[in-house]
């Protein structure tokens, strides 16, 4: 049997039975003693079931109205919980929001912004997930992402991308690494194509963009190289750079501490490596929550990470 009770016919019935009297609830809803009665005939006809029974008082649940009232009075205390929660969720800013962000960018750019954002809004719950650049891209895309921390996509028809730094590529090694592999092959200098093929190349996995972008660039100046350490974060690659493992490319933004303590050796560059953009991007075709928008409001008002 299909039920064709709306919810304004359950709110008469709580009411009459609350008050056991419909003169009572008639007054109670400001509604007319005959609407009250028609709207719990016209339910009683729906369920099949009498709901009432009349006495010199007024009314008393039967058995079966007595277990609809429970219902009743379960579904309309959630709905009050459920109005209440909203309202709140309204006044402080309650949301919820995820972030595609790669280790790198999320230790050196992400942290710092974040914090001051979460000062700001102290009830939005964020949630972190540590992806590549395409990664979040095509999360973004599935509406599984809300914002993504990418290098800047070289097609951005359903992303919208908004700049907040430029990042520089560069080549670094230990001292003690680049005088131990000069002593060993004489014949190759620091500035020389030929230190690429001898060198333990370290480079961040084939799925990184940074990859892609220094693979485009070694074919582009026809760079040969010798052998590859794959290292699956910049992190590592600071390391590894530092404990003599081989020549690391790096962010140099990020290794500026390294390269002022001498601990790491920047490479003349062969031929000058572009700078790259890296900043926020969300699928702009998305409906966006509010704590979504408070959060591209704050970033696009920010001068400065």
């Amino acid at each position: 049997m299909e039920v064709e009770s709306t919810l304004s016919s359950y709110r008469i019935f709580n009411a009459v039975a609350e008050t056991g009297n419909i003169s009572k609830a008639a007054k109670e809803l400001f509604i007319s003693q005959p609407a009250i009665s028609k709207a719990v005939s016209k339910l009683e006809q729906n369920l099949s079931v009498k709901l009432f029974t009349r006495n010199s008082r007024g009314v008393k649940l039967t058995e079966e109205g007595a277990m609809l009232y429970e219902y009743t009075c379960s579904a309309f205390e959630s709905l009050r919980q459920g109005e209440e929660n909203i309202k709140k969720i309204h006044s402080l800013g309650i949301g919820h929001i995820k972030i595609g962000v790669s280790t790198t960018l999320c230790k050196y750019l992400l942290l710092p912004y974040l914090q001051r954002f979460i000062e700001a809004h102290p009830h939005i719950k964020v949630t972190i997930e540590c992806r590549s650049t395409f990664e979040s891209l095509a999360l973004l895309e599935e509406g599984k992402l809300d914002i993504g921390l990418i290098g800047k996509p070289s097609q951005t028809k359903s992303i919208d991308f908004f700049p907040l730094r430029s990042i520089q590529d560069t080549f670094v090694a230990s001292p003690a690494y680049l005088e131990n592999l000069i002593e060993r092959e004489p014949s190759i200098s620091v500035n020389s194509k030929e230190l690429f093929q001898q060198a333990n190349l370290m480079l961040l996995d084939e799925k990184n963009i940074t990859r892609l972008y220094i693979e485009d660039y070694f074919a582009k100046h026809n760079i040969r190289t010798g052998q590859i350490l794959e290292v699956s974060n910049m992190d590592l690659l600071i390391e590894f750079s530092k404990i003599g493992l081989g020549i690391g490319c790096v962010i140099r933004e990020f290794v500026e501490k390294e390269l002022a303590e001498g601990t790491l050796k920047e490479l003349p560059p062969l031929h000058a490596l572009a700078k790259r953009t890296v900043g926020f991007a969300y699928n702009k075709t998305a409906v966006q929550n509010d704590s979504v928008k408070r959060f591209i409001q704050y970033y696009k008002g920010e001068k400065h990470l």
